[in-house]
């Protein structure tokens, strides 16, 4: 392809949809709870899946916990001390279930709601 038929392409894609920060930040936790889920039912033998799974969740939660420790964020101070309440609960929780093999039902759930705080802002809109 050449440099006109690039830009072409680029201004004539109508099925492009603007995405919302929430809408991703939706579909990001999606992503990482079916993974938890779907490396959980492997039991056992799907252990490394498991843990590349508990391991992108905390990666999740952990650039959550910093975007609401930045002072610009514009969240109220009581929600933001929910979502590090969260963080920690999962950095925790999650060593558990590497260590001791807890339940990862815990950490779904927690994504679960997220996603459903996220859903409903995306509504009200």
């Amino acid at each position: 392809m050449n440099a006109h038929s690039l830009a072409q392409a680029a201004y004539t894609r109508q099925d492009a949809q603007i995405r919302t920060p929430r809408a991703t930040e939706y579909d990001v936790f999606a992503r990482v709870t079916h993974n938890l889920r779907t490396a959980a039912a492997q039991g056992k033998p799907g252990f490394a899946s498991l843990a590349e799974a508990v391991h992108k969740n905390r990666k999740l939660w952990t650039m959550l916990a910093a975007d609401v420790a930045d002072k610009d964020n514009a969240l109220p101070k009581e929600v933001k001390a929910r979502i590090i309440y969260l963080y920690e609960f999962t950095q925790a929780h999650s060593s558990k279930v590497l260590n001791k093999g807890a339940s990862i039902a815990p950490l779904v759930e927690i994504n679960a709601a997220m996603m459903r705080g996220l859903g409903m802002s995306e509504r009200s809109k």
